[in-house]
């Protein structure tokens, strides 16, 4: 039987079982990522995009993807989709503001931007994701997705900074859809559809690190000087000549959570273009810093119980021992 003085002899030994682990070991977050030295990823110079949405349309056919339209509200038009979804992995969205003639001017101005997904150097949806569907290229750094992989939790979805991957809710088979850089046209000696088909390198495909000097080289050359841009990927014979832009400072994805393989350069603000203002840790360093120090100070109170447990059942199992109870009186 367990009695009042067995029970606390058994709490203070398994108050002392815990108080010999530590119970709150300090969360450190854990280490950066980096990037692989054969990253690969997009340039998008909103001062070359002339809107023509040519990268949208080469989207569409190098991933056997549906049309979509957007229906106007006044007569019987359509546009091109306005927003990435799960059949639309690229969009080009437009900014302008009062008369909206100027290119790349906040007054009275418009510009271009790109919506499409920026493969992070530490992404958050591969974080997240409980069974590995979402996955780093360890040699491109591509984010890939493997849709027989994939449970459909879409935690992905709400993990990611740039709200980018979007779930195929009306469709029998859903799943995720996000750009993966046209990896699957490589064996065929090709590369991103949307970079090889623009017609200004606006959107420009290559190794980040030479995406990065290509960055500078246009920051150092005189606004409105001509110049000669590459056209579709870095080291091609392909180019255009345009006149050199005026950039804001900050070249969006070069900090931000950590990194991006996908950079833009702006002639506004990047905050008139709608993108987020991000930290430049990434997201995905705290929380799994966080989680693992939960798992940790889990295995204190774990021990209590179990202590409890062993107690418990060695006091309340029966006695083989014990002696028959007496018969009753004799003659």
């Amino acid at each position: 039987m367990l009695t009042r003085r067995t029970m606390l002899r058994g709490l203070a030994g398994g108050a002392g079982a815990v108080a010999a682990t530590p119970l709150c070991r300090e969360a450190q977050a854990r280490g950066a990522r980096h990037l692989p030295d054969g990253a690969l990823g997009l340039l998008f110079d909103g001062t070359l995009c002339i809107g023509c949405r040519a990268c949208m349309a080469a989207c569409k056919e190098a991933n056997d993807l549906p049309a979509e339209h957007t229906a106007l509200t006044i007569g019987n038009y359509w546009d091109a989709p306005l927003d990435i979804s799960g059949e639309t992995l690229n969009v080009i969205k437009c900014y302008r503001e009062g008369a909206g003639t100027k290119k790349d001017e906040v007054k009275d101005g418009f510009a271009f931007t790109k919506v499409s997904c920026m493969h992070c150097v530490d992404p958050s949806c591969v974080s997240a994701c409980p069974v590995s569907a979402m996955t780093k290229d360890q040699v491109t750094g591509v984010v890939k997705y493997n849709v027989d992989a994939c449970i459909g939790c879409r935690y992905c979805v709400a993990a990611c900074p740039f709200n980018v991957p979007r779930f195929t809710f009306d469709t029998p088979d859903p799943h995720i859809s996000k750009c993966q850089l046209c990896y699957h046209r490589a064996v065929d000696g090709k590369y991103a559809a949307c970079a090889e088909v623009c017609p200004t390198g606006a959107t420009l495909f290559g190794p980040v690190i030479d995406l990065k000097a290509e960055i500078a080289r246009r920051r150092a050359l005189t606004p409105g000087a001509e110049t000669t841009y590459p056209r579709g990927k870095i080291g091609g014979t392909d180019t255009y000549r345009g006149a050199a832009g005026r950039y804001v400072a900050r070249t969006y994805g070069e900090h931000e959570i950590g990194g991006t393989q996908v950079m833009h350069l702006s002639g506004v603000p990047f905050e008139l273009l709608n993108k987020p203002k991000l930290p430049s840790v990434a997201p995905a360093r705290i929380s799994e810093s966080l989680q693992h120090a939960i798992y940790n100070n889990l295995i204190a109170p774990l021990g209590f119980l179990g202590a409890l447990a062993l107690l418990a059942w060695r006091n309340m199992r029966p006695k083989r021992d014990a002696a028959p109870p007496p018969t009753g009186g004799g003659s």
